[in-house]
């Protein structure tokens, strides 16, 4: 076998992890139970006892969902099927009910909706958190174990907990680069990986991940203007209204025309894409002192561009691509390759989930991690979290949509990974964007799992 690298998870379950189960309900057609974990902070460090590193533990939330088609005893007979959610930053989803891919995947799957550490449930980190641990160079140095080799060793000391063998991962955006790191470094635990929007490039600088970014956020701003037309004079006037008056979001933050450039995350959407003209459409109303935002379009601004509800997704964006080398806000340097996207561009664009050290000045809920953003960009040394030469070996079964258009993973650098991981299936379609499966999860999720089982089996 070939050699790892550092970061590799390396019998994790050894590791001592405690279990809880508290609550459990039942309601809309399946049955829910919240698990608890407690798990290293860092699963790489000696254990030696004591206050060191290794000793301090934080707590993981998951919580399973069941169809009730199944009795109880048949659910506990059921393989384990692990959700890894996009982000950074984003916790597991709350579901109401089985609906689209989790209505799929609970014919035959106890599903386990992870929330990845620091989110949601699991021991959650923002601007109240964060301070309390030190210093900026303390917080740097505790959130270098919020990357995804540390929850995929989470997640293995998780299956243990369980009883499971090798369970079944789903990965959508984010939860594919993570699916990728389980099958470099822990891939006994995985009987078949899915994975959709979300083929992380193995190697080389975070600066071609938004060159490629940049490129398409452009062409997409082409085709959606060319849908609806109106809407590029829209635009338009927001931003020269912006230019020449406050305007202020219901958080007391003010609206820039930089933040406002952020609504462009529509635009990685199939059905989403058209909720844009419906936000731009009341943007503008006539107030007694002239054109002022409408305080509907204000709110629901402010649900796009602040970071309140996931300060994680703005402090470790870009440490996603980092690896053996600094990001150095990778995104706000290749910008100045692209003065089409700046925000005294004429005519304006939108701009996708490219995070800018501007972030942490704008918006209140980051303002007070902007030493520690800083710290994280400059960081040298990132670990690895890819091996190719266990990926080159991979015989674990797995499959990928690749979405030809999606303007947050790009589809190019999507099919150089897909082609340095051994047997990984690829069904590339145009059908869909980033968030296809808010759209057919139940078709994709069915297509990919019988892409990874032969016929029969």
């Amino acid at each position: 076998m070939p050699e790892q690298p550092a970061s590799a998870v390396a019998l994790s379950t050894a590791l001592p992890v405690r279990h809880m189960v508290k609550a459990r309900h039942e309601f809309r057609g399946m049955r829910t139970a919240e698990h608890y974990f407690t798990v290293p902070l860092d699963h790489f460090a000696p254990a030696s006892g004591g206050s060191s590193p290794a000793a301090e533990t934080i707590t993981v939330f998951a919580r399973e969902y069941v169809s009730s088609d199944h009795t109880i005893a048949e659910a506990e007979k059921l393989p384990w099927l692990l959700y890894l959610q996009g982000g950074p930053g984003g916790r597991g989803n709350r579901l109401a009910s089985l609906g689209g891919w989790s209505k799929a995947a609970a014919r035959e799957f106890r599903i386990l909706m992870l929330d990845q550490r620091g989110t949601g449930l699991s021991s959650p980190l923002d601007r109240n958190t964060l301070p309390a641990l030190g210093t900026s160079e303390a917080q740097a140095a505790y959130l270098e174990h919020f990357r995804a080799d540390s929850i995929v060793a989470d997640a293995e000391l998780i299956r243990a907990a369980l009883g499971s063998g090798p369970w079944s991962i789903y990965g959508q955006s984010y939860g594919g680069f993570c699916a990728l790191t389980y099958l470099s470094f822990a891939p006994e635990g995985v009987r078949e990986a899915l994975i959709t929007g979300g083929l992380a490039p193995l190697d080389g600088p975070a600066d071609d991940v938004y060159r490629a970014t940049f490129a398409r956020v452009a062409a997409r701003n082409t085709e959606y203007f060319g849908w609806y037309p109106e809407d590029r004079g829209t635009v338009e006037r927001i931003a020269a209204h912006l230019r020449q008056t406050e305007e202020f979001l219901p958080d007391g933050g003010r609206l820039t025309v930089e933040r406002f450039q952020m609504v462009g995350s529509f635009l990685g959407g199939n059905t989403r894409v058209d909720g844009l003209h419906y936000l731009l459409e009341g943007a503008l109303i006539d107030a007694p002192g002239g054109p002022r935002l409408s305080d509907t379009f204000l709110e629901q601004v402010q649900g796009i561009v602040s970071r309140r509800s996931n300060p994680l997704y703005a402090l470790m964006h870009e440490s996603i691509y980092g690896q053996g080398r600094p990001t150095d806000w990778a995104a706000w340097r290749i910008l100045a390759e692209h003065p089409e996207f700046r925000p005294d561009a004429s005519p304006l664009l939108l701009t996708g989930e490219m995070v800018y050290p501007w972030y942490f000045d704008q918006d209140a809920a980051l303002e007070p991690l902007r030493e520690v953003a800083n710290l994280l960009a400059a960081k040298p040394d990132w670990k690895p979290l890819y091996d190719r030469r266990r990926l080159a070996a991979n015989t674990v079964p797995t499959a990928a949509a690749v979405y030809r258009d999606d303007i947050y993973v790009d589809r190019d650098l999507s099919l150089a990974t897909a082609a340095a991981v051994r047997g990984l299936q690829v069904w590339e379609t145009a059908e869909f964007h980033h968030d296809g499966i808010s759209d057919d999860g139940e078709a994709i999720f069915s297509r990919l799992l019988g892409m990874v089982r032969p016929a029969g089996s």
